[in-house]
């Protein structure tokens, strides 16, 4: 509980910064310089851009414009405190606790961007997953992150190449994201996102009918959820399993 308490400051600051990822990096714009408000470009002060708090008192509104903000905005800063914090809260301050923090801010990142703009940029999940999979094979020696980065992203490819409309290259590379941080736990976290994303699926084709195979969802959140459940519960899951089949 002290280590989520001392990581919580750092982590409001963590995920005001992904805003800024997730606003700029579709765009190809630079990270650099003064965030502005989306509608009239007026820069925001720092006063105003304290992470949640100001959205709070602004009402979700410019204070230029008075043009409605989107709540993704505190909703990116919110989820990355809980998540970042409670990395730190169930893994100490340690390299895998550093692992898993990190892990959890790109994929809040890689969900809202693909949730706003149906991509999976390569500027952050291939370097993403290339540190993660070298740093995890120097944290625990194994070729265990190797082999379940490759394999999960060979499924996904298979799936994508067999099903274009489905699934897309930027899956592909979140799964050798979500393989070199998971191990074997990455086998739940596809299995957990795919069946969370048919609930959405079976809305759509409720309300649309045939209508709904041209209708896509982004398929990174649902992803990003699985991954979570498996970071936090992959292990005994995986265990009790492999003792009810032993």
């Amino acid at each position: 509980m002290i280590e989520a308490a001392v990581a919580l400051g750092p982590a409001l600051a963590v995920g005001s910064f992904l805003n800024v990822v997730v606003a700029r990096v579709p765009e190809r714009r630079s990270l650099g310089g003064r965030s502005g408000c989306p509608g009239c470009s007026a820069p925001i002060a720092w006063y105003d851009n304290i992470p949640v708090v100001s959205y709070l008192l602004l009402f979700g509104r410019c204070r230029s414009c008075g043009e409605r903000i989107s709540p993704l905005y505190p909703a990116v800063e919110i989820l990355t405190t809980i998540l970042v914090s409670a990395a730190f809260w169930r893994f100490g301050f340690s390299s895998y606790g550093a692992l898993a923090a990190a892990f959890s801010a790109v994929l809040v990142a890689l969900a809202a961007i693909d949730f706003t703009h149906r991509i999976v940029p390569n500027r952050i999940v291939v370097p993403a997953a290339g540190v993660a999979l070298v740093a995890h094979t120097l944290m625990d020696p194994s070729a265990e992150w190797a082999i379940a980065a490759f394999g999960a992203a060979g499924f996904f490819l298979a799936a994508a190449l067999l099903y274009p409309g489905g699934l897309g290259m930027g899956d592909v590379k979140l799964a050798l994201l979500l393989g070199a941080v998971l191990g074997r736990a990455v086998t739940l976290a596809i299995m957990v996102g795919l069946i969370v994303a048919l609930i959405p699926s079976a809305v759509l084709v409720a309300r649309h009918g045939s209508k709904a195979r041209k209708m896509a969802i982004p398929l990174v959140p649902f992803l990003a959820a699985g991954a979570l459940v498996a970071l936090y519960t992959g292990s005994p899951l995986l265990r009790g399993y492999a003792s009810l089949i032993g």
